[in-house]
């Protein structure tokens, strides 16, 4: 939770409350220290003009009794203020055709909204930036798999396989639902020439056809029980759990992290953490464990430490040669 975010928490607590609050349930509810208290008390009294007082029986802060205060303006959480300008970067990005002229009333709504002073946002979409990082373009098959996806069809395609030295084949997809994963689009899908769930990356599909047959319906806990219990990208149910040791240095960042959903951790003595993460095929977790270094050392299982291993020495005989 960041300083804001306390700042409007406060602000409820005292409102919703007639009787004083001490200042250790305070900090109880907000999860801060004293001196974090004292200043969230201070923004909120000496610079929005919160009528906060404190009083000594009971000890505690509360409103004055006459007061009916509300914040100004309109306040955003920094999830809803990201969602807010990825809404409108999207639809000014949005190109001519039937599409934008459609759309075009929305992004006028969110440009004036985020123009007006009273929400607290002038001129938010020059000092935010929003960045992408080894994005790739979705292809030109983008707009028939989302049609397919909406009118639940079938697709014939022809896809080119990163993992097998661009194999084309041509296959008959069910869609199921659009992956958004590391700024790429991927396909989750039925391949009815593999028989089974699989996701294709959206910029691999040089040719889609959409068929006039009903696509095979798949349950979302399928979906994810098939292609979301792995690591990353990769699908399958998850057959490991990678056991990772991370430097104190390191656990600052990682602590704060969500590498998989039913991770697990423990903090070890000299700060350091340890870190369990579930894995379908470790392609992706070794890349991720690269960028570390020397700062985590994979346990187990040995088959991954192996893999990291020989990843670590190759990079370090190009540079000793």
């Amino acid at each position: 939770m960041n300083f804001f975010d306390r700042v409007q928490q406060l602000h409820a607590l005292l409102r919703d409350r007639r009787s004083p609050i001490s200042g250790q349930q305070l900090q109880d509810e907000l999860e801060c220290s004293r001196a974090t208290l004292h200043r969230l008390i201070a923004k909120l009294r000496d610079e929005l003009g919160a009528p906060i007082i404190y009083v000594r029986e009971p000890p505690g802060y509360r409103y004055r009794s006459d007061a009916n205060f509300e914040l100004p303006g309109l306040w955003f959480t920094p999830h809803e203020l990201v969602a807010l300008l990825t809404i409108e970067r999207v639809l000014a990005e949005t190109g001519p055709g039937w599409l934008g002229e459609q759309l075009s009333p929305l992004r006028d709504k969110v440009r004036n909204l985020l123009a007006d002073e009273t929400a607290g946002l002038p001129d938010w979409s020059d000092r935010l930036r929003l960045l992408s990082q080894a994005a790739r373009p979705a292809g030109p098959s983008f707009a028939t798999v989302a049609s397919a996806l909406a009118r639940r069809k079938r697709l014939k395609v022809r896809y080119r396989a990163r993992s097998r030295q661009d194999a084309r084949s041509e296959r008959e997809l069910s869609p199921q639902r659009l992956t958004r994963y590391r700024d790429n689009w991927y396909l989750d899908a039925w391949c009815h020439w593999r028989e089974g769930l699989r996701s294709f990356s959206l910029d691999r599909i040089d040719v889609a056809e959409l068929i006039d047959t009903p696509a095979l319906d798949c349950t979302p806990a399928d979906l994810d029980a098939a292609l979301a219990a792995g690591y990353g990208i990769f699908a399958g149910p998850a057959r490991e759990v990678a056991e990772l040791v991370f430097s104190a240095e390191a656990a600052r960042w990682v602590s704060a992290e969500q590498w998989h959903p039913d991770q697990s951790f423990e903090w070890l003595p000299g700060g350091r953490y340890r870190l369990r993460v579930p894995y379908a095929r470790s392609e992706e977790l070794v890349a991720d464990l690269m960028r570390h270094g020397a700062a985590v050392e994979v346990l187990g299982p040995p088959a991954l430490r192996a893999a990291v291993a020989r990843a670590l020495k190759g990079a370090a005989q190009i540079y000793e040669t």
